[in-house]
């Protein structure tokens, strides 16, 4: 019996000692399982449950201009989240159903409380007032509901939260990209998008530059993800990304935009396009490419002729189309990222290969009878009549083509390649911008004469705006080829410069007295040829005007499409800038002397004074200059009208007194010769006047209408005496009010025009 006993304690010692020995394993499967298979899985839920991670967003790096202007930066916004399950209440075990009842009554009185303040902030329509409410109703402890909120909005969101004693609303530090002038180089510069990542221009090329490293808070949270104290915060802080100091200058880079959207307007043109840059080192002072945008709001059609035609398409599909091809056209910088045959601008690079060569002098002569034979083709000149004899200078002035096609016959396809590749047409520039064409050319093995014929007065082949202003500094310079740059310096948030853009030379070109040459040749198209609206007094400004017929997209029964241009350089005689404007098809047949000389005029005009170049007036300049008004106030009338007398200026009494009291224009302006004065001799009230337009009128129609409306006008332009000049623009817009004896500046053009 006991024998049978001890037999059966063994039996259930064995048996619970397996059992134990099961658990013991079995545990510790678990514990293997969930410490090994599954632990880093649970430990990031834990955390996640335990811990709240804050991402701070660095600043993006600030773009300047030249002179320190901001042209893109950002500001600090907020990221608005809520947590959905903090909103409801909490039910506990021994709450009544009328407890339960009050408590859910009152989460969702603070639910429509949070969306009833998002609406009015935010100003929500019906449908994302709804889904608003739907995102309260989650069952998570973030969602996303408002991002890159301005901070006064944020501040008022505080003051809500502090005044409902609310715990559901939170706010993330976020940055949002603002650009102070709008449209201003906007192809340049470009934008970013909503995860503050550079998209185009300068934005894109240089991201990583601009784009910091984000910070970090890790905050401990108890049961109710509810932050708590902190001593168990930990923060890493967020470095703010590089700034970059541009070369483009705000005020050339303005009168640029003014001058060639203002053409883009007036002819309906499909684009109008710029660079100007520092001949000697390759900073570019200015680009634009228009139709452009706002940087603020990229997606906002900008230009009258695309919204006006967009308005007309009735389908919905083919109007969402043409609306998506205007946007992408209004980012693109056509200066860089296409190409387009140059026409007669090209000529300028023939002649200095030419005369680099010994082929020709500026004297050789050719006898132009307005076509010239090349295999069996007839080519002509834009001058069918024929030019006559003239010598190779004459021969650019007037743009002449059969000059040009013997010329380039006579250089040869290997001496014409040479140069082609040379100047740089051959390859990218290299300049720092995102997305840069090939210029499509015909190899040197690929010349016939007809070929060689067509080239030598600048069709056949395509380059980038870029190309052909880069190779303009090149005649500019004394022959020296540069690299186009846009980015002069790279600063650090601390404000260190940490990278230094030094200007690069890639080759010698041509020789500086044949620089020299073309560059007095190009003063003698402004002068005496195609190009006299580029004339700015006080400045030898060297031009070349082009055309080229777009043929492949000209069609049978609407006439040919043209793109005008004209290439610049001031002063001639010892260069500072170069210049190519271009306008595409605009809906005249007008050339580049008509239409794109006057925009590097004034563009001239203004960057002579920013860089501080002064002015070098000829005799005939100065005779025509105006002179400091004299100060005549304090005078007593009769001497006043002496002293005006002896200046040859004619002058104005307003009112009864014996003494001046005031005068206008005053003595720190100036005043045409011949102007009048208009003084006042007691406390009359200014007169005033309207100014009226003067655009479109000739030099003595525009000098009547001025009389007539008690204005002195300064007369501006190139070859004011010919019949065929017209006012172009003036100084102050018509409509506006001023003073009776202000002096309006009206700026003339030559209105003879070739499609060269």
């Amino acid at each position: 019996m006991k024998r049978n006993t001890g037999k059966s304690m063994l039996k259930r010692l064995l048996a619970l000692s397996a059992v134990i020995i099961f658990l013991l394993c079995s545990n510790t499967v678990r514990v293997f399982y969930l410490q090994v298979v599954r632990g880093e899985e649970l430990s990031s839920k834990a955390e996640s449950q335990q811990m709240r991670d804050t991402e701070i967003s660095a600043m993006r790096g600030t773009i300047y201009d030249s002179e320190g202007n901001v042209l893109a930066q950002s500001a600090t916004v907020w990221d608005i989240y809520i947590d959905p399950l903090a909103i409801d209440l909490e039910i506990e075990e021994e709450d009544t159903a009328e407890d339960i009842a009050e408590k859910e009554a009152k989460s969702e009185k603070r639910r429509n409380l949070l969306v009833e303040k998002f609406t009015e902030l935010f100003d929500y329509d019906e449908e994302e007032k709804e889904e608003l409410y739907k995102k309260t109703l989650e069952e998570n402890h973030y969602t996303m509901v408002e991002k890159k909120v301005e901070n006064n909005v944020k501040e008022e969101i505080s003051e809500f939260i502090s005044e409902n004693d609310i715990n559901f609303i939170g706010m993330e530090q976020s940055s949002k990209r603002y650009y102070p002038y709008g449209s201003l180089a906007s192809t340049v510069i470009g934008f970013t998008g909503d995860d503050d990542q550079g998209l185009y221009g300068i934005e894109s090329y240089y991201d990583e530059e601009l784009t910091g490293t984000n910070g970090r808070v890790i905050t401990a949270k108890d049961a109710f993800s509810n932050d708590i104290s902190d001593d168990y915060e930990t923060s890493v802080e967020a470095t703010d990304g590089n700034s970059l100091v541009l070369t483009i200058n705000q005020t050339i880079q303005y009168y640029l935009e003014k001058g060639l959207r203002n053409t883009l307007e007036e002819y309906q043109a499909k684009g109008a396009y710029g660079v100007v840059m520092d001949c000697n080192t390759g900073g570019v002072l200015a680009m634009a490419s228009l139709p452009d945008y706002d940087c603020n709001e990229p997606y906002t059609l900008t230009y009258s002729k695309d919204k006006n035609e967009i308005k007309k398409i009735k389908d919905k599909e083919e109007k969402q189309k043409a609306e998506s091809a205007a946007t992408l056209n209004q980012w693109r910088n056509f200066t860089i990222n296409d190409t387009y045959v140059p026409g007669s601008v090209f000529k300028t690079f023939i002649a200095a290969a030419a005369l680099e060569e010994n082929v020709v002098t500026p004297e050789t002569t050719y006898t132009c009878t307005g076509s010239i034979k090349v295999d069996v083709h007839t080519m002509n000149c834009h001058y069918h009549a024929g030019h006559g004899t003239q010598t190779f200078a004459q021969g650019l002035a007037n743009s002449c083509n059969p000059f040009f096609i013997t010329v380039g016959q006579k250089l040869g396809v290997h001496n014409y390649f040479k140069y082609f590749d040379a100047f740089g047409f051959t390859q990218i520039t290299g300049i720092d911008l995102p997305g840069e064409a090939t210029p499509q050319y015909y190899k040197e093995d690929e010349y016939g004469i007809v070929e060689l014929s067509s080239a030598s007065f600048g069709q056949t082949n395509s380059l980038t705006p870029i190309q052909v202003c880069t190779g303009l500094c090149a005649i500019a310079n004394g022959g020296k080829l540069v690299q186009p740059y846009l980015v002069s310096s790279i600063v650090d948030a601390d404000g260190k410069t940490v990278k230094k853009t030094e200007p690069k030379v890639i080759r010698q070109v041509i020789s500086s007295e044949t620089s020299e040459t073309v560059r007095e040749m190009m003063k003698g198209v402004v002068d005496n040829g195609t190009g006299k609206n580029g004339y700015v007094a006080g400045y030898r400004v060297g031009g070349k005007t082009g055309t080229s017929t777009k043929l492949g997209e000209s069609k049978e029964g609407e006439g040919d499409k043209y793109i005008v241009s004209f290439a610049a350089i001031a002063p001639s005689d010892d260069p500072e800038i170069a210049m190519i404007i271009i306008i595409d098809e605009p809906n005249q047949d007008l050339g580049g002397g008509a239409l794109c000389a006057p925009i590097a005029s004034e563009v001239i005009e203004e960057a002579m004074s920013v860089l501080g170049i002064e002015p070098k007036y000829d005799d005939e300049e100065i005779e025509n200059l105006s002179s400091y008004t004299p100060n005549v106030v304090g005078e007593t009338l009769e001497d006043a009208k002496t002293q005006l007398k002896q200046y040859g200026l004619e002058y104005t009494v307003i009112g009864d007194g014996d003494t001046v009291t005031r005068q206008c224009p005053t003595s720190a302006g100036t005043i045409p010769s011949g102007g009048t004065v208009y003084i006042y001799t007691d406390d009359s009230d200014k007169k005033m006047t309207t100014v009226p337009d003067f655009t479109g009128l000739t030099v003595n129609e525009a000098k009547s209408l001025a009389k007539t409306n008690n204005l002195n006008i300064e007369i501006s332009g190139n070859d004011i005496s010919s019949g065929s000049v017209i006012a172009d623009r003036q100084s102050d817009d018509k409509g506006v009010s001023v003073e009776q004896g202000t002096v309006i500046t009206v700026t003339f053009k030559n209105t003879e025009s070739v499609l060269d």
